[in-house]
């Protein structure tokens, strides 16, 4: 069954409905569900699905040949294979499909390129002498996203300036993923969500009638399970010096977010060289750099700046209990590593996946206007504030500290605190003065509104809270959990 994906199936089918020709490039990462998606929004429709292959240019034009020609494309009834590649794309218009568009997806597109460098720029001829003016829609799909992105898209390059759409698929969010796992409490999909994120790939592998549990053990601990193995197979699909990203990951995933940890953690001397494999992460969708949501753009452009963190949730697990695990795992210890090294941990591992879920429901109230004000950004917020300290004359004092989720409106007028708790122990009221002490400064010119998320609710004094007014909103895991 396919789940999810209404947006980029709603983007497809806007394009094929257009009465111009349509050049569509889709790209993302490895496993992220182009393909699946692609097939899903081609059922029904007359159209060619020709996935390349690693292979030379010669075997890949006569296996193109065969896809189109099986069309039975009246023109070409007497031939077996298309001299070139230019003969080949042509006869798109010849397809026989009559008033319907004449659909054709090439699937991991970079393959056929790197066969044959000059492919893009016979594209672009055929575009601008015939294909944009037909009732044609070609969508090339990739996952090699920095040849896409530099080689394909950027200024200079044959195809720059011919798309008519370009749509960079990411994984699936909170509220698409847990359809996989229909039947778990609210808890536990907060948990499966923390462990697969929203790969469809990932999320297929756990069985949804088996417990969270059980799932773990069979589909990521087992030896010769998909997920065992994927993490090592997509970093040696990708990238050369797989040892050296290892420990790169590893050193995020244990919680080294700045440059310099990172590269100690690592044992990478060079924090040059480390900023470049991560840059190399980046690009692979694995690692994001990350800035308080109200950071200028000169300080993202200082390269020692901002905090680096996992973005698939699955490296961040296997990083955490398999990698550091893994010789205990080769030796079938499976229910040793579980029972001591994640089942202890496993629930403040998922707070981290929690505060995403929270930004993610936040960013659902403001699409249906439920929030006392609408944001211009969200996010993280990363800084200096004011705490309570019993210990200081005046019972506070300045320290380091971070917000969960800040909102922040037009002009800086208004802000929303957002404070998320993934703890078996309801959000109490001296958590929510620590909230409110936040950003004291701006208060004098600027109106707060606190959202607080927990998974246990709320203790009584700050229900009572909410009865003085509209700037406090309490959201608990069932309202989070089941929003949409």
């Amino acid at each position: 069954m396919f789940i999810g994906r209404e947006a980029e199936l709603s983007f497809l089918k806007d394009k094929y409905d257009e009465m111009r020709g349509q050049l569509i490039v889709l790209y993302g990462r490895r496993r992220v569900g182009k393909t699946e998606t692609l097939r899903e929004f081609c059922k029904g429709k007359p159209h060619v699905f020709y996935s390349c292959t690693q292979s030379t240019d010669k075997v890949q034009l006569s296996k193109f040949s065969k896809y189109l020609l099986k069309e039975n494309i009246p023109a070409k009834r007497y031939i077996s294979e298309f001299a070139d590649w230019e003969s080949a794309f042509r006869s798109i218009l010849d397809l026989p499909y009559g008033d319907a568009k004449k659909l054709i997806v090439i699937d991991e597109f970079p393959y056929m390129c790197k066969g044959n460098k000059s492919i893009p720029s016979i594209l672009q001829y055929l575009w601008d002498a015939e294909f944009k003016d037909q009732n044609v829609m070609i969508v090339l799909c990739g996952s090699a996203m920095s040849f896409i992105e530099k080689e394909l898209l950027a200024e200079k390059n044959p195809l720059y300036g011919r798309a008519t759409g370009i749509y960079k698929m990411t994984g699936m969010g909170f509220y698409d993923a847990v359809k996989f796992f229909p039947d778990y409490s609210d808890k536990d999909k907060i948990v499966a969500y923390s462990i697969l994120g929203g790969i469809p790939h990932y999320l297929r592998q756990f069985r949804p009638e088996l417990s969270l549990a059980e799932n773990i053990k069979k589909n990521i601990l087992t030896k010769g399970c998909i997920l065992y193995s994927e993490v090592d197979f997509l970093l040696h699909q990708e990238l050369r010096e797989t040892p050296i990203y290892n420990s790169i990951i590893e050193a995020v995933a244990l919680g080294n977010t700045k440059l310099n940890d990172i590269s100690q953690k690592s044992l990478v001397d060079d924090t040059s060289k480390t900023s470049v494999y991560l840059k190399n992460l980046i690009e692979l969708g694995i690692v994001e750099r990350e800035f308080s949501v109200d950071s200028k753009t000169k300080e993202k452009a200082n390269s020692n700046r901002g905090i680096y963190r996992l973005t698939d949730n699955f490296f961040k697990f296997w990083y955490a209990f398999g990698f550091t695990n893994f010789s205990q795992l080769e030796d079938g210890d499976v229910d040793g590593v579980y029972d001591f090294a994640i089942e202890p941990v496993l629930h403040e591992f998922a707070s981290f996946a929690f505060e995403d879920v929270c930004k993610e429901f936040v960013k659902e109230l403001q699409k249906n206007n439920e929030l006392p004000f609408r944001y211009t950004k969200m996010g993280r917020w990363i800084g200096k504030t004011t705490v309570r300290d019993k210990n200081a004359s005046s019972g506070l004092r300045i320290a380091e500290t971070e917000i969960d989720l800040l909102g922040i409106g037009r002009d800086a007028k208004e802000y929303l605190v957002g404070e998320c708790k993934f703890k078996n122990s309801v959000f109490n009221y001296s958590d929510y003065l620590d909230t409110t002490a936040k950003l004291t400064p701006l208060k004098e010119t600027a109106k707060f509104y606190y959202a607080l998320f927990s998974e246990s609710g709320f203790d009584d004094k700050v229900i009572a809270e909410t009865e003085k007014g509209s700037e406090l909103r309490l959201y608990d895991l069932k309202k989070i959990v089941n929003y949409k």
